[in-house]
């Protein structure tokens, strides 16, 4: 039996590249990914950083399903603590709507760039604190079982796109 395999894609820039150029790149990694058996790829959220092209995550997740058939697309991973559970569930969930079975969605609890870019993201050092509470509201969502009485995510609202803890420590 052949063991699965995976792509983890920064989705880097390189210093004689235009980021249109990387962006055309990553579409054709995951297309030859895809004819030659891999499983998934996912993509890096990381801010404020040139020589990376995947800080809007789930735009760029959008844009290589749309130029893929089968493979598993994903986030490796979504910084909650700089979204809304919400706005992640309703984003997640709508890619899963358009292209379903093919969607994961890992998160993590880092702030994906420096603490300047952190306040540029409207986020505060305590957010990583809510983390375990942030993901069951994110679970909630995507199970159609929300955790706040009248709030759904429309869509995403039970997709159940599998959720991925992604870190480093306990």
């Amino acid at each position: 039996m052949p063991l699965p395999v995976s792509i983890l894609d920064l989705a880097t820039v390189a210093r004689d590249q235009t980021v249109a150029e990387s962006l055309a790149g990553i579409v054709s990694l995951a297309q030859k990914a895809e004819e030659t058996g891999y499983k998934r790829v996912w993509y890096a959220e990381h801010h404020n950083m040139a020589s990376i092209a995947s800080s809007a995550t789930s735009v760029l997740i959008a844009h290589v399903a749309a130029h893929t058939n089968s493979i598993r697309l994903g986030s490796g991973g979504i910084m909650l603590p700089n979204h809304a559970p919400l706005t992640v569930a309703e984003q997640f969930g709508t890619l899963e709507t358009l292209h379903s079975g093919r969607i994961d969605l890992g998160l993590g609890r880092a702030p994906g760039g420096d603490q300047n870019t952190m306040r540029a993201l409207r986020r505060d050092a305590a957010s990583a604190e809510t983390f375990p509470q942030d993901v069951l509201e994110l679970q909630g969502y995507l199970r159609g079982q929300s955790r706040i009485p009248g709030v759904n995510a429309y869509p995403g609202k039970g997709t159940d796109v599998p959720l991925y803890i992604l870190g480093s420590s306990l």
